[in-house]
């Protein structure tokens, strides 16, 4: 694949994530994909994503993931982003703060005939937490 065809499918992810369209993710991640960091509960595959980012949207259902920075090579995307939302819903068991938070991360994506394959990264979790004051 080209840099070109990978950035154009992670932008698809990062489109479907932020609207909420997270259906989008099986035609987006390979079907044994893997998550090197999941988050907890975060099984394999597009269910895996589909199953963290719907948790992740009904504690911030104005969640958005705006990409800063991005590096591309024929298989593999390098990107920092800022995950933004307003806290309305449990998260993690902690009821809903109000708050708005905006925090940092940097990911890593390997991609095979236009879809993701593997993924590295971390995002400012603590820093979320703290924004909340839950931490």
């Amino acid at each position: 694949m080209s840099q070109q065809e990978n950035i154009a499918v992670q932008t698809a992810f990062g489109e479907a994530v932020s609207t909420g369209n997270l259906d989008a993710l099986t035609d987006l991640v390979a079907p044994g994909a893997v998550d090197h960091d999941p988050a907890p509960g975060q099984g394999p595959g597009p269910a895996g994503y589909q199953h963290m980012f719907r948790e992740l949207r009904i504690a911030f259902p104005d969640l958005r993931v705006e990409v800063e920075h991005l590096v591309a090579t024929d298989d593999e995307l390098a990107f920092a982003y800022t995950i933004k939302g307003t806290h309305r819903g449990e998260l993690l068991g902690h009821a809903p703060t109000g708050k708005a938070v905006a925090y940092r991360g940097m990911q890593i994506s390997r991609f095979e005939d236009g879809k993701l394959v593997e993924r590295w990264g971390s995002s400012d979790e603590l820093g979320m937490m703290r924004q909340l004051g839950l931490a």
